[in-house]
């Protein structure tokens, strides 16, 4: 904070001095997804690091808060804020709620959330939390794991009938292309996508982490295919489809060993 204010102040660092709580939005998000990139890598020196950047952010906004004037609360009141929510969001550790399992805690967490929000005249729907900001994939995942929480899911047990759902969503999907309607494709296509993240839910995966997980094994095929085409001084395109698919396999191949 010491550091922050001094930037900040006259004879400061120009840069530091002319942000505002619009400007920095950006770096937020930016320095979030770097530290997910690191936990990603298990690199734990990125992920100190990156922490450390996201944590800077949050210094910055509580700065950039003191200043306003209106409204106004340091780095203390966010940590107070925070802690006080932790506590009254866990009366199972903190009270005397009886909490069986995580299942049972989350159910709680959305019901002390709701009574918040009443009590604040806010919005008390259970995905009124979801912010609209959000990536689709993730926030699919977050919508669907509130709706969960209230006990709106499919039956615990067997994946296969999300199986089925899946394909019957495919099935729709062929038929909106087959009818050449692009509205409904988008519709469809999307259904499909939503019940994915259903499924990843119901097999514990994260759909986020395994789609990054399936783009970065393509960027390294592909990055393989590329080298093959620089060997012969030729370009990408210089090929046809067939012999692209026969550098994939070759590709795959090298990646397995």
């Amino acid at each position: 904070m010491n550091i922050i204010e001094r930037l900040r102040a006259p004879g400061g660092c120009p840069w530091d001095r002319k942000q505002t709580l619009e400007t920095i939005r950006t770096p937020i998000t930016e320095e979030a997804y770097e530290l997910a990139d690191a936990i990603t890598k298990h690199d734990m020196q990125a992920i100190r690091e990156e922490a450390g950047d996201l944590l800077l952010q949050v210094v910055f906004v509580a700065s950039l808060a003191k200043e306003s004037g209106s409204d106004a609360f340091d780095m203390k009141d966010i940590v107070r804020t925070i802690c006080d929510k932790l506590i009254r969001r866990h009366p199972h550790v903190f009270g005397n709620v009886d909490a069986k399992d995580s299942d049972e805690v989350l159910r709680n967490w959305e019901k002390i959330k709701t009574q918040e929000r009443l009590e604040k005249h806010q919005n008390t729907s259970i995905l009124a939390g979801v912010p609209d900001g959000l990536p689709p994939l993730l926030k699919a995942n977050r919508i669907q794991g509130k709706a969960a929480h209230v006990g709106f899911d499919w039956p615990a047990g067997s994946p296969e009938p999300l199986f089925a759902k899946l394909d019957e969503e495919i099935c729709e999907l062929k038929d909106a292309a087959n009818e050449g309607n692009q509205t409904h494709i988008e519709d469809e296509l999307g259904d499909v996508l939503f019940m994915t993240v259903n499924l990843a839910r119901r097999l514990k995966v994260d759909p986020d982490a395994a789609l990054n997980k399936v783009c970065e094994k393509f960027r390294k095929r592909f990055a393989i295919m590329e080298e093959f085409a620089q060997r012969e001084n030729k370009s990408m395109s210089d090929y046809t489809l067939e012999e692209l698919d026969s550098f994939w396999d070759k590709a795959k191949e090298i990646l397995k060993k």
